[in-house]
């Protein structure tokens, strides 16, 4: 029996139940069923048995698929997602080609029609077809029969969203909404640095200077450093020129990688992202990122925002039955790849903790072990499509994968991992009482929007209906900390310009000192003093000369 053998008392109980169901196996039958054969349908008896106890759930839950056994499809062992879990995050992981983002387009069109608000991440742009509805196929209309479902095409509701000048609802945040303690752990600042950033978000606060863009952020920056250093360092402390210096260029970094078309207003509220459209299916917004694959810090940046926005504005609410929005990270790998210690512990908190808020988490990568081993743990649900072993390295990351599964009697796990097919993936989940369910190798059902990208002319459609891009889209440049200074500093040089040339012109006032009467007196000062010094040391005068010479 595959992966180890059941207990006798199970073998036996098998059997019997074979027999009972079906005697013609030995007394009318034609051809004679072999032993072999009796133990095949023992064991697909029971594994469709545990199947059904492991994914049958009392609330409400969505169908992903049916269960395989040997590489067949076993007929009522579907496998079901309970929504009530869904805020208890998941990892959807697999080599390149074996179906993941297929897989996490089956699972947001469920959630859509159960009402539940959904944001895709689109890394490589094939998510924008969820919008149309798909067409069947040859290959479509095998697997859902195998499945014993009718295939129905169906477009769902969706909303783009952008962080650059892609089409779609642009999404920024100030960076007074990240804070000094965020903005440090993304620029990857020690204390001393972390300390720094503090005090200008604290002195931005007491002389009312908006930062809202890097732009004044730098602005500030660049005047704690010089003009204004010596003012802030009576009331704030002292300042040291190599941390303004070295923070300088980190921002410089992040500005290279776009962060300028992120920062900034209008800010982006999440309540948006948790619209029910007017048919009452959940919105899927679909945010186009295909130009940050180069530019893992901005994804990092925004993705931590994201997160920690969502937090913040979210009420707590514990296990609710199904979860206010979920959210997919594809190539989940960017997040993580260039993250420092401090960010990773910030991710893994937020991960930790906004469950509790109704927001679930999905990851889709390619190897598992692109999650953190502290991020991961955290994860209920995990699709496991097909692993490719090219080097030794690859059948180690199998190994350790195939580990992190619950043991099965029904599998090799190893082996399985891969042997998949497009389109089947091993699954394991939390049951509504947190227990993990049984691993099961997994048929899974086809999108039934459009497994292709839409054109253009179809993206500019559905922009143009947007109830938000109006919102968002427009241009904002108010009044902040960059305006602020600029006018200071500008207004001290003019002043200061301003009296050089009227002391040209002779046009200046006479000021306390070049008041004659003023002059006279200081100079009537300054010989009483030299007078009294000279005295002093018996150097006073023409009379004490003489009488030393005589």
């Amino acid at each position: 029996m595959r992966g180890g053998t059941g207990s006798l008392f199970q073998v036996y109980a098998c059997i019997s139940r074979a027999f009972v169901i079906n005697k013609i196996f030995f007394t009318n039958s034609v051809k004679p069923v072999t032993f072999a054969q009796i133990f095949f349908m023992a064991d697909k008896t029971a594994f469709s048995d545990a199947v059904k106890a492991g994914y049958t759930f009392k609330g409400e839950a969505a169908r992903i698929g049916t269960a395989m056994l040997d590489g067949e499809v076993v007929t009522g062992a579907d496998v079901f997602l309970p929504l009530k879990t869904m805020n208890r995050h998941g990892l959807i992981a697999g080599a390149t080609g074996t179906g993941k983002t297929k897989t996490l387009q089956v699972i947001s069109e469920c959630l859509s029609d159960a009402s539940v608000p959904v944001l895709l991440m689109d890394i490589k742009g094939d998510l924008s077809g969820i919008a149309a509805a798909g067409t069947a196929n040859d290959k479509i209309n095998e697997r859902y029969q195998k499945l014993n479902v009718k295939f129905e095409p169906s477009a769902f509701p969706v909303e783009f969203l952008t962080l650059s000048n892609q089409k779609g609802s642009r999404l920024r945040a100030t960076v007074s909404e990240f804070g000094p303690v965020l903005l440090s752990k993304i620029l990857d600042l020690n204390d001393t640095q972390e300390g720094l950033v503090a005090m200008i978000f604290k002195y931005c606060d007491d002389n009312k200077m908006p930062l809202l863009d890097l732009k004044d952020f730098t602005k500030v920056l660049q005047y704690i450093s010089n003009e204004g250093k010596a003012d802030i360092e009576k009331s704030y402390g002292k300042i040291a020129t190599t941390s303004t210096g070295t923070i300088l260029r980190k921002v410089v970094e992040l500005q290279q990688q776009g962060a300028d078309l992120f920062f900034g207003e209008k800010s982006f509220e999440v309540a948006d992202l948790m619209r029910i459209a007017d048919d009452g299916r959940g919105m899927v917004s679909v945010l186009r990122v295909t130009d940050l694959q180069d530019k893992p810090k901005l994804f990092s940046t925004f993705m931590l925002q994201m997160l920690a926005e969502l937090y913040a504005t979210c009420p707590e609410e514990g296990d609710l039955d199904k979860p206010k929005l979920v959210m997919f990270i594809d190539e989940a790998h960017l997040i993580f790849q260039e993250a420092s210690d401090a960010l990773l512990q910030q991710i893994e908190t937020i991960v930790k903790l906004i469950r509790s808020k109704g927001v679930g988490i999905f990851f889709c990568t390619q190897n598992p072990m692109d999650v953190p081993a502290s991020v991961l743990a955290q994860l209920g649900l995990k699709v496991q499509h097909a692993l490719r072993a090219f080097t030794a390295a690859d059948r180690k990351v199998i190994k350790q994968t195939a580990e992190n599964y619950p043991e099965t009697t029904f599998y090799k796990t190893e082996d399985l991992i891969t042997q998949m097919g497009i389109g089947e993936a091993l699954i394991t989940m939390l049951n509504e009482k947190g227990v993990p369910t049984p691993l099961v190798h997994t048929m899974l059902l086809a999108p039934r929007s459009r497994m292709d990208i839409l054109s253009e002319a179809e993206i500019d459609g559905i922009v143009a209906k947007s109830k938000i891009a109006a919102k968002y889209n427009q241009v904002i440049d108010s009044k902040s900390a960059y305006e602020i200074l600029t006018d200071k500093l500008e207004e001290a040089a003019a002043k200061t310009e301003a009296e050089k040339e009227d002391k040209k012109t002779g046009k200046a006032e006479p000021g306390f000192f070049d008041n004659p009467i003023v002059k006279q007196m200081g100079r009537t000062a300054a010989s009483v003093i030299t007078r009294g010094l000279l005295g002093a040391l018996g150097l006073g005068g023409r009379s004490s000369r003489r009488k030393s010479l005589f």
